[in-house]
Parts: structure tokens; C-alpha cells; sequence
């Protein structure tokens, strides 16, 4: 639950009136939107807003091969479109149809109507939103499941609807997977005060301090300083989300530069949703799924720390399950190493799915 973190990062280097930043962005949004052309005869490239939950929202479809298996993503944020990472995740598309979704308070969809547009602003209506944008996704596409991709804030829904209807899903995936416990969990709280007490920021530490470890009481502007300190206390986040994050959005051929500065008010707004996710918890909610279910976490997370997603993945049934580390990342570890990640799905989940042969 990075929004605010991101959208403060991306504001100041959109600020930043500096010739050579649009020089830049030139170069890259060209040389990228030459890579992302889908050339092949079997190939799906289409986009646009389709009516979901009252409201219009954009999805994307691309993929190289419409007949291989569908992946519908569920970004996170919340209000943090996957949309940008389009040209870093290029070589999925040759494998797997990948469906991008910017839900209601994120991206196009946001910047579409506003932040007066976009209704009701919960996790069980965006649960109810995923269900609408997966039927839409069956009949466009014409297949019985899809794999359910859940990233960072998008895993509550995602882990919702694995459990509730496996009877659209192929397989549940979790990166950046959240896992609360009912607030009874305090370790990523505990090691942010941790890491600020050992370099010295005595007054963050002390603002850490003294909103407590109990999340569902926190107002939005605690969940904001709690993101930003995160951030900015932990040296491989920051630089994940300064290269990764911020540099995709600049470079991504998909947005126009008119369209960045709603991507950043859109985090701003969605960050409303954030405390209602602090009384979660998904022990109560179920551990058992009826889906292959796989977890594949950056090792050095410190948003989403791996030892209590660990502890929750042993506790899960399922037909068949599989817990991963991604070495040299954090928060965003699929789009820090995206290559390490389809290996994963290619090897991992995709033989589960299809009787294809994987050409590389």
C-alpha cells in the first residue's frame, strides 16, 4: 500500500521542469511503444472502457497467442494502475494473454470521470467490480478460467475471490501479497521503527511512534506517513521505486504526459480505501482453496514482509501450492525482475494450465 509514497515521488519528478526529463521520455516512450507492437496473426491488442459496476473502466488486452492461458491482473495501490509496466513485462505477453485492469480510482479510470465518478469506494465493491471484469473477460476471450495475477493491495480481492469462486479461476497468484491477521500481526510496524531508530531520524520515528501499531485506528494521513517513512527507510524499496515505479510511468507509451498527473491524484484518492483493510483477517476469512495457489515474494519486502505470508501459505490447502522468494528485490518484485518472474510462472504455474510446450 505504497500510493502516497509513489504518487509523492512521481509528483516531484513530473515538477521538475527540466528539458532534458521530456528529452528523455521521448526517446524511451518511442523506443518502447516500438517493442510493445503485437505483430503476430494469432495476436490480441485491444483496449478501452467497458461498463463495470455502474461505472466505465479501462481494461487491456495483449498477447501474442489469444489461444494461450489468460492472466487478469489486480494492481495495487491501492489506486496504482499495473498499466505503466506494459513494456517491462513485454515477454510475458508471449506466453500468457495478459489482462490489465485499472479499477475504479486508478488510472484511466480514474482520470476518465474524476474522482466524482467513481462511486462507491470499498474493497467489497471493487470484489464485486473483479467479478464483473472477469465474466467480461470469459466472453471476450471465450474461455472458461482465467489465472488470477493479485498484486501488493489487489491481493485482499484477490484472495477473495480465489476462495469464493474457484469455478472461474485457473490458479491463484500472489506477489506483493498482503496477509493480515486481524491487526494481531505488528512485524513490518516493529522493523520500520527498527530501521529508523538505527540511522538516527529521531522525529520520524517518533511520528512512527506514536501512532501505535494498530493500523485500524490510523487516520488516511498515518497511512501516508507510514507509507513514505517505509520508502524511505528502506535503501532497495526507495531505489525500486525511483527506477521502477516512477521511470516506467515517465517512459510508458500508453499515457500521454497529460494523463500523469491523474495517475498520482488518483493513489491520493484511492488511499481512502487503505484503512479498511487493517481489520482483515484472512486466517478467519480461509485457508483453504480449491485453485493451485502459489506465492512468489520479493525476499527483502519490507511492505509486505515474507514471514508471515510464509506462515499463512503453510496453513493453506489447496490442490497444489508453491512458496518462492525472488532474490534481490522488495515491494514490486515482479517489475524489478520480470524475467525471474515469468520463469516462475512458466515453469510453476503454467504447465498446470495447458498442454502446450513452452517455446522460450
Amino acid at each position: 500500500m505504497l500510493s502516497i509514497a509513489v504518487a509523492a515521488t512521481a509528483s516531484a519528478v513530473i515538477a521538475v521542469p527540466a528539458a532534458g526529463l521530456f528529452g528523455y521520455r521521448r526517446l524511451r516512450r518511442t523506443a518502447h511503444a516500438k517493442r510493445l507492437r503485437i505483430t503476430s496473426p494469432y495476436g490480441v491488442e485491444e483496449s478501452g472502457f467497458a461498463r463495470i459496476g455502474g461505472i466505465d473502466q479501462w481494461i487491456s488486452i495483449r498477447g501474442e497467442d489469444h489461444r494461450n492461458p489468460v492472466i487478469l491482473e489486480l494492481h495495487g495501490g491501492p489506486g496504482a494502475t499495473n498499466l505503466i509496466f506494459a513494456s517491462r513485462t513485454r515477454a510475458w505477453e508471449r506466453h500468457f494473454t495478459i489482462v490489465r485492469w485499472d479499477m475504479r480510482g486508478a488510472g484511466k479510470t480514474f482520470g476518465h470521470s474524476g474522482a466524482d465518478g467513481q462511486g462507491d469506494m470499498s474493497l467489497r465493491r471493487l470484489e464485486h467490480d473483479a467479478l464483473e471484469v472477469t465474466q467480461h473477460i470469459r466472453a471476450r476471450l471465450g474461455v472458461d478460467k482465467v489465472v488470477l495475477l493479485a498484486c501488493s493491495f489487489g491481493s485482499f480481492v484477490g484472495l477473495r475471490l480465489a476462495r469464493n469462486h474457484p469455478e472461474l479461476y485457473g490458479a491463484y497468484v500472489g506477489t506483493d501479497q498482503n496477509i493480515n491477521a486481524g491487526g494481531r500481526d505488528h512485524a513490518a510496524y516493529r522493523a520500520l521503527l527498527d530501521r529508523l531508530d538505527a540511522a538516527g531520524k529521531r522525529k520520524e520515528l517518533a511520528a512512527v511512534t506514536a501512532m501505535g501499531p494498530d493500523k485500524s485506528a490510523w487516520s488516511v494521513e498515518d497511512w501516508s506517513q507510514y507509507n513514505k517513512h517505509t520508502v524511505g527507510s528502506d535503501p532497495l524499496t526507495f531505489d525500486t521505486v525511483k527506477t521502477v515505479v516512477v521511470g516506467s510511468l515517465l517512459s510508458s507509451p500508453l499515457h500521454s504526459l497529460r494523463e500523469l498527473p491523474a495517475y498520482t491524484k488518483a493513489m491520493t484518492f484511492s488511499q481512502r480505501v487503505a484503512p479498511e483493510s487493517a481489520t482483515i483477517d484472512e486466517w478467519a476469512e480461509g485457508t483453504t482453496f480449491a485453485i493451485p495457489f502459489f506465492i512468489f515474494q520479493g525476499e527483502h519486502d519490507v511492505i509486505t514482509p515474507p514471514e508471515p505470508v510464509r506462515r499463512f501459505f503453510n496453513d493453506v490447502t489447496a490442490p497444489v501450492k508453491d512458496f518462492t522468494l525472488i532474490q534481490d528485490a522488495s515491494h514490486f518484485a515482479s517489475f524489478r525482475h520480470p524475467d525471474q518472474f515469468l520463469d516462475l510462472m512458466l515453469t510453476k504455474v503454467r504447465p498446470l494450465l495447458t498442454s502446450q510446450p513452452i517455446t522460450r
